[in-house]
């Protein structure tokens, strides 16, 4: 259900088709009033009486304006997506699909445009066959109010799509998000318990492989139908993990012990269809997306192409933002029971690769620009003194090393020695009194 729900809210499609239902529906809702009160309507005193030519044209003239503003929505929706695919990352078009303002100016337009159809098809004179003339005043007065409604949306679309491109704005929404992920995803730290690693689950017996049937990105694993699915006594372990690519034959999970060919069949079945494949990765489990995404930004300002340090610093901060909501909370249990079943999800994050993930591909990437080197530390530092301050001092130790790396590697770039001697400065600064023992 989450993944059929996290299509609907990436669909350009879904919000527009409701609203045309919703459009024809109150089109024959509004004729039906008009059949009623027509005695009443001519006595209206401002001005939304019509005659037959009238509310056909401006029916007419309401449908097909609209339907030209939704051509301009729909190219304008397109462009900026394609924009932001190759200025930033192809990988932000996810976060732009699912901006819901774009889909309710689109849902607003379209749904307008069927409204104005299906009451122009009603109107009648008195010299079309059926001999009584039909002018729905209400009907009419509804569609010119819809169709303002749809000019000031347009305007309002246009003004959100250019501001949607700017970079501040896209990286603040992948932030956000990511963050309502890692807090629904993961637990706070607790600092009274404790935090040593889990001992090895394995049994030693023989067990029953399952493999994927498939290729795909893993978007969702399903743990508790799958923990209703295990035998009793049985302990199954998931090989695998939200984000990570699944290749058809390759482990999927085992089960220990081992059971017999014919009842691993149906079981087959039911564990690979709790395990959600599509063509992209999502956020619906995977808590390090939405720091692929921003890295990906600062990498790609970084590239000659674009040549954008501002972007990548504005990119490399709000990278650091999610990378501290990481660290201050803890991936949930790998071992799930039920009675004598146990689930064991042996593929977790751990801390140390976020911080790879957040920091490596970017240092390297500007190694040869002193002051992208200086922002990595600056946000490396400003990590350091929130974990220290919430007691997790012992997650600062990676941390500390890669800025040590940011270091060496901009001392072996070859450049000027002033410019590498700022950086050293900068690292002194920031981590005096650290010494790696590594």
């Amino acid at each position: 259900m989450r993944a059929q729900a996290e299509r609907l809210r990436s669909s350009l499609f879904f919000v527009p088709m409701i609203a045309v239902f919703v459009a024809v529906v109150l089109g024959f809702v509004s004729l039906a009033v008009d059949r009623n009160i027509d005695s009443v309507m001519t006595d209206l005193p401002i001005g939304f009486t019509s005659t037959v030519e009238s509310a056909r044209t401006l029916l007419g003239v309401i449908a097909g304006a609209t339907i030209s503003f939704a051509g301009i929505a729909f190219s304008v929706s397109l462009l900026t997506i394609q924009l932001a695919s190759s200025q930033y990352s192809p990988r932000v078009v996810h976060t732009l699909f699912r901006d819901p303002f774009n889909k309710r100016v689109m849902a607003l337009v379209v749904g307008t445009f069927t409204y104005c159809v299906v009451v122009l098809r009603s109107v009648r004179s008195a010299f079309d066959p059926g001999g009584e003339p039909v002018i729905p005043n209400l009907s009419v007065a509804v569609a010119v109010v819809l169709g303002i409604a749809t000019i000031l949306a347009i305007v309002a679309f246009i003004n959100h799509s250019a501001h949607a491109m700017d970079v501040s704005e896209i990286l603040q929404r992948i932030r956000r998000e990511a963050t309502e992920q890692i807090r629904g995803e993961w637990t706070p730290v607790d600092l009274s318990a404790d935090r040593r690693p889990l001992a090895d689950m394995s049994t030693g017996s023989s067990s029953t492989v399952i493999r994927f049937d498939r290729s795909g990105w893993v978007q969702e694993i399903d743990s508790g139908a799958i923990l209703a699915r295990v035998p009793d006594g049985a302990t199954l372990t998931v090989e695998t993990v939200a984000g990570r690519f699944a290749m058809e034959g390759t482990r999927f999970c085992s089960l220990s012990p081992s059971i017999s060919d014919e009842d691993c069949e149906e079981l087959e079945r039911d564990l690979l269809a709790a395990v959600s494949i599509g063509n992209t990765r999502t956020m619906q489990q995977d808590v390090s997306y939405g720091l692929r995404q921003l890295v990906d930004v600062a990498v790609k300002a970084l590239s000659p192409g674009i040549n954008d340090p501002t972007t990548a610093q504005d990119a490399i901060f709000q990278a650091a933002a999610v990378l501290s909501e990481l660290l201050r909370h803890d991936p949930p249990s790998p071992v799930r029971t039920k009675g004598k079943r146990t689930v064991v999800m042996a593929e977790q994050r751990t801390h140390d690769e976020l911080i790879h993930l957040a920091f490596d591909e970017t240092r390297r990437a500007g190694t040869g620009q002193p002051v992208v080197c200086e922002y990595i530390l600056v946000s490396i530092a400003s990590l350091v003194e929130s974990l220290e301050a919430a007691s997790l001092g012992e997650r600062t130790i990676e941390l500390r090393r890669q800025a040590r790396l940011v270091v060496e590697g901009c001392g072996a770039t070859g450049l000027l020695d002033h410019d590498i001697d700022i950086v050293r400065q900068t690292y002194r600064d920031k981590f005096a009194g650290w010494v790696d023992e590594s």
